[in-house]
C-alpha cells in the first residue's frame, strides 16, 4: 500500500473531492482525520472507511476560525500521534457578482476559507507535526479559475491564484525538512458544488444550466468535465513516493480545459 502507516488530514473532507481523496487514501493504508463543518456528511465518510477496514476521526471544524483550527490539528495529533499529509481542501464558491457591486464581507469570507484557512491549516502541521520530523506532504487544491480569471467572480479566482503563489513560496520554506508541497488544479468536476456553480452564473447571465453545461464541455479537448475520483488520483500520487522528486508544483487536472 502507498500510505500504509501514514496519517492523513483533509479539509472539506466530508463531500465531493474531499470525500474521494479522504476514500483512496485510506484504501491505500492512511489513517484519516477528516474536518469540515457538517458532522453528518463527516461521519457519513467515516462510515465509508471503517467499512473498507481503515480508520478515521471526524473533527467539526470551521476553516475561517483559526481557534477552530489549532483544535482540529491538535485533536488529530492526540489521535494518531503525528500527521504526514495534508489536504488544503476546504473551500466555498463565493459570490457570483461584478467587483464594483461586491460586498467586503463577501470577498473577505472567500479569502478567509480558501487561502487563509488554508495558510492556517499549513502553520499549525508543520509546527506540530511535519518540522519536527522532518518529513511530510502539503497537497494544495487551486483550481483552473487559479489559472485565469472569469467576470462575476473575481473573489474566488483571486483565492485560487493566491493558493499557488503561497504553495510555491511553501515548498522553499519547508524543502530544507524535506517537506513537499505541491498543487492541484481541477477544472469543473461533476457534482453537487458544480450544480449550485452553475445555477448562480445561469441567474447572472440569464443563461440555461444546460448552455453552461456545454460551454465546460465544448472548451475541453475530451468533450467532458473531471470526476472527484480523478482528482483523488492526482492527489494519492502526489502524497505518495511516487511524487518524491516533484515539489512547488500545480498540476492540473481539468480535461484539457487549461493546460498552462
Amino acid at each position: 500500500m502507498k500510505l500504509s502507516g501514514k496519517v492523513a488530514l483533509i479539509t472539506g473532507g466530508g463531500a465531493g473531492i474531499g470525500r474521494d481523496i479522504s476514500i483512496a487514501f485510506a484504501k491505500e493504508g492512511a489513517d484519516i482525520v477528516i474536518a469540515s463543518r457538517n458532522w453528518s456528511s463527516l461521519n457519513r465518510v467515516v462510515d465509508e472507511i471503517n467499512s473498507i477496514g481503515g480508520k478515521a476521526l471526524a473533527v467539526v471544524t470551521d476553516i475561517s476560525d483559526k481557534h477552530q483550527i489549532r483544535e482540529m490539528v491538535d485533536k488529530a495529533s492526540d489521535k494518531f500521534q503525528h500527521i504526514d499529509i495534508l489536504v488544503n481542501n476546504a473551500g466555498i464558491a463565493g459570490p457570483v457578482i461584478t467587483v464594483a457591486d461586491m460586498d467586503l464581507k463577501l470577498w473577505n469570507e472567500v479569502l478567509a476559507v480558501n487561502l487563509t484557512g488554508a495558510m492556517l491549516c499549513s502553520k499549525h502541521v508543520l509546527q506540530k507535526s511535519m518540522i519536527p520530523q522532518h518529513s511530510g506532504v502539503i497537497i494544495n487544491i487551486s483550481s483552473e479559475l487559479g489559472r485565469r480569471g472569469l467576470g462575476l467572480r473575481s473573489s474566488y479566482c483571486a483565492s485560487k491564484w493566491g493558493i499557488i503563489g503561497f504553495t510555491q513560496s511553501l515548498a522553499w520554506e519547508a524543502g530544507t525538512y524535506g517537506i513537499r508541497v505541491n498543487c492541484i488544479a481541477p477544472g469543473p468536476v461533476e457534482g453537487e458544488r458544480l450544480m449550485r456553480s452553475i445555477m448562480e452564473m445561469s441567474k447572472a447571465l440569464n443563461l440555461s444550466v444546460d448552455e453552461l453545461m456545454n460551454e465546460f464541455r465544448v472548451r475541453s479537448p475530451l468533450n467532458r468535465i473531471v470526476t472527484n475520483e480523478e482528482v483523488a488520483r492526482v492527489a494519492l500520487f502526489l502524497a505518495s513516493d511516487d511524487s518524491s522528486g516533484i515539489t512547488g508544483q500545480t498540476i492540473n487536472c481539468a480535461a484539457g480545459i487549461i493546460m498552462n
